[in-house]
């Protein structure tokens, strides 16, 4: 029984710390929050980083507008925009630059700036 119990608790030790290890090596994903106003998207330009899984929450708050849609071709990313309701876009960039946005109109834009 105290074989068993050893092994066991060993067993135990050496999934925790493999669990801990591989959370260690994975990206952090980044939230960005953008709005929908009268305005267009706010903020219009937010900055990430290359490399690491990024999330916009995209929220629009206004019927007034023609930004209905979320445009992000470079990723061929084309999301609906539901009124009051926040959508999770993801995706990662891989090299720095800058990554252009619009409505689905392409009337309203904004800037992704990957550093």
């Amino acid at each position: 029984m105290k074989t068993f119990l050893r092994v066991f608790l060993a067993v135990a030790v050496l999934t925790v710390l493999a669990g801990a290890r591989a959370d260690a090596g994975a990206p952090v994903d980044q939230q960005v929050k953008l709005r929908v106003t009268r305005k267009g998207f706010e903020p219009a330009v937010v900055t990430v980083q290359a490399g690491k899984p990024v999330t916009l929450l995209i929220t629009r708050k206004t019927d007034r507008t023609c930004a209905t849609e979320f445009v992000l071709k470079a990723y061929k990313i084309y999301q609906k925009l539901s009124l009051n309701k926040t959508v999770a876009v993801r995706f990662t960039p891989m090299s720095p630059g800058e990554l252009d946005y619009a409505c689905g109109m392409n009337m309203i834009h904004g800037k992704i700036v990957v550093k």
